[in-house]
């Protein structure tokens, strides 16, 4: 069955995540989430390019930690699709990763900011 309703987006700036624009009007990005251990880069990179050849525009990467933000560098230079890093509790990985190249950073406000991270 066809769902004739039109799709109603809310008017937003639209950004870059590498090469793929998102927001104000751009089409609608295909984005996924690893759900391997980060420190695997084999791994990593193995579901990062099943979700490439599936189409996924944009893929998030959980940074947890500063070996997985070495690991990050070594998962970027092997994939082609833009990266996101969800980074939590501690800023100095977000910006090791900013060093290596990444194309977005997610941050959870929750998690950082005060005066403890």
């Amino acid at each position: 069955m066809h769902n004739e309703a039109p799709i109603i987006r809310r008017k937003s700036k639209r950004i870059y995540v590498g090469k793929v624009p998102v927001g104000d009007g751009a089409p609608i990005a295909v984005q996924s989430m690893t759900n391997t251990r980060t420190t695997d880069v084999e791994a990593t990179v193995n579901q990062i390019k099943a979700l490439e050849r599936v189409g996924v525009d944009i893929v998030r990467i959980s940074v947890p930690t500063m070996d997985a933000a070495e690991a990050f560098r070594l998962i970027k230079q092997q994939v082609n699709v833009p990266l996101v890093a969800d980074i939590h509790f501690d800023y100095r990985i977000a910006l090791k990763v900013a060093e290596y190249g990444v194309d977005c950073l997610r941050i959870n406000p929750g998690n950082i900011g005060n005066n403890e991270r």
